[in-house]
């Protein structure tokens, strides 16, 4: 026997092993996938999301184990590696059951029709346009642009962004207010027209306010000069109080919170990070209404403690309900005015019904109506993990986006982990066939400065495989908006989510 017939001998043996060790796995893929649908049944009205939440019941059933071992070998037969699976999990694996069976001589290679790989990505496309607007040509990525208050009495800024490239606008309703709001939708609308495109609205609630709400800088601070509102600068190893009531004879720093299940849910050796975890300090002592932390980390000049920072507790599941009453006296002119509505602090399936609730009270009956959308903002470790059953459960009801809220995330799951993390959300909702909106500090010191660094034109390059990506208000957004469209362009000559697209190397054509 040649060297070429062992050879080929050795590959149907690979082959028919790696078909025996597929079929096992794609078994338990399906009934681990059924058992799940079952699961979601009741939560399903909508028979058009039905596709969607069973690709993504496959796609979790089949990531539940490893496939690091098929790779390189499924690899080195020219097969598929199952790695860009996402949007048509079922018919990949049988794609590939075929072709080795092909390859090993058993069987017939059955397989699944060419048009079954495109429907999920014509789902997920047009969802995309749907939420964020349809636009003609490239970036195939929208830019969602955050409205600060001058848009209120600028018509010329609004329609400027528009004309830069903005695809879809946000209005966050923890600032200005109803006057404001429609006087920035009012600027969408009739910009939007003139320039003959269609430009959705997002309006955010604000969810509960997880703040600082009062400082007193004590007395070790009082030579300090402090303005109200704020402490004198700490350092590592200095020490301050979280108090129900602020005391004048306080020795030490104190602060209060905004929300009492913030306080109730600190515990000694637990952590307190404060505006985006540039303060970081650990509790040393827990008394009712008391609460004694040191600073652990800061810059290196040293932070002030200032009133409406942000307060974070990593590690801690702080179930607060998503809903507040603030956010109820916002919902009716949201629902008048928006085309997506931003639900904050959402992370539990209780939050969500909470919503539906509401909404159907205002005689909104969810899943029967072209109102608003729904934007699921993911902030927290419990809404990570939440995040398939609010997705199935959201989508079931109504058109349903998904924003990573990389912010807050990355304070509350750790720093370290944001770049994992936004790659799986990637990964799973592409697999529900769910716009993804990539938000917070992109390009951010353009936005506010008009330069970018190094690192943002990465980010903002990265974010090219999300269907949307959002830009923050500052004094340079235009300049932003247009050097985004730029980066997604280029980028779209390179990648489709996962997967390159292999265009001819200009840089090296005459090499």
């Amino acid at each position: 026997m040649s060297l070429a017939e062992v050879e080929a001998r050795e590959r149907r043996a690979q082959a028919r092993g790696l078909f025996r060790a597929l079929e096992v796995l794609r078994a338990d893929m399906a009934r681990r996938a059924g058992e799940t649908l079952e699961g979601w049944d009741e939560l399903i009205r909508r028979p058009e999301f039905m596709p969607s939440a069973r690709n993504l019941a496959d796609y979790l059933a089949l990531r539940r184990g490893d496939l690091v071992p098929f790779q390189a070998p499924l690899a080195s037969l020219g097969l598929s590696s199952l790695g860009r699976a996402e949007s048509h999990v079922r018919p990949s694996l049988d794609a590939v059951l075929a072709s080795l069976a092909l390859i090993g001589g058993e069987g017939v290679a059955e397989y699944p029709p060419v048009e079954i790989f495109a429907a999920g990505p014509a789902r997920l496309a047009a969802r995309r346009d749907a939420l964020f607007g349809a636009r003609r040509g490239h970036p195939n990525t929208r830019i969602m642009v955050t409205l600060p208050s001058e848009a209120a009495t600028s018509a010329e800024l609004v329609a400027g962004l528009i004309a830069e490239g903005a695809d879809c606008m946000r209005i966050n309703c923890a600032h200005d207010g109803p006057d404001a709001w429609s006087a920035m939708i009012g600027h969408v609308r009739r910009a939007a027209a003139e320039a003959g495109r269609r430009v959705p609205v997002q309006m955010d609630l604000p969810g509960p306010k997880l703040r600082v709400e009062e400082v007193a800088p004590g007395k070790a601070a009082k030579k300090e000069k402090t303005d109200p509102g704020e402490t004198g600068r700490l350092f590592e190893g200095d020490r301050f109080e979280v108090v129900d009531v602020l005391s004048a004879k306080a020795e030490l720093p104190q602060i209060t919170l905004s929300h009492p299940a913030l306080i109730a849910a600190l515990e000694v050796d637990g952590a307190l990070w404060i505006n985006d975890g540039k303060i970081r300090a650990k509790i040393l002592e827990a008394h009712p209404g008391r609460v004694l932390a040191e600073i652990t980390s800061t810059p290196s000049k040293g932070a002030k403690i200032k009133v409406e920072k942000g307060v974070n507790l990593p590690g801690v599941d702080l179930r607060v309900p998503a809903l507040t009453e603030e956010d109820l006296g916002h919902l009716d002119f949201v629902l008048g005015h928006a085309d997506i509505i931003g639900f904050s602090f959402v992370q539990t399936g209780a939050d969500l019904r909470a919503l539906f609730a509401e909404l159907e009270a205002r005689a909104e009956p969810v899943g029967e109506r072209s109102g608003p959308s729904l934007m699921l903002k993911i902030e927290t470790p419990l809404a990570l993990r939440n995040l398939p059953a609010l997705i199935v459960e959201a989508g079931g009801r109504m058109p349903v986006g998904v924003m990573i809220a990389r912010g807050d995330l990355a304070v509350e799951i750790g720093f370290e982990r944001l770049s994992e993390i936004q790659e799986e959300i990637l990964w799973l909702c592409e697999a529900a066939e769910v716009p993804v909106v990539w938000a917070t500090q992109v390009l951010e010191n353009m936005v506010k400065d008009g330069q970018a660094s190094r690192a943002e034109m990465t980010d903002a390059a990265m974010s090219q495989r999300a269907e949307c990506v959002m830009l923050n208000k500052g004094a340079q957004l235009g300049a932003a908006v247009t050097f985004l469209r730029d980066v997604l362009v280029r980028m779209d000559r390179h990648n489709n989510k996962k997967s390159p697209r292999l265009g001819a190397l200009g840089l090296w054509h005459d090499f």
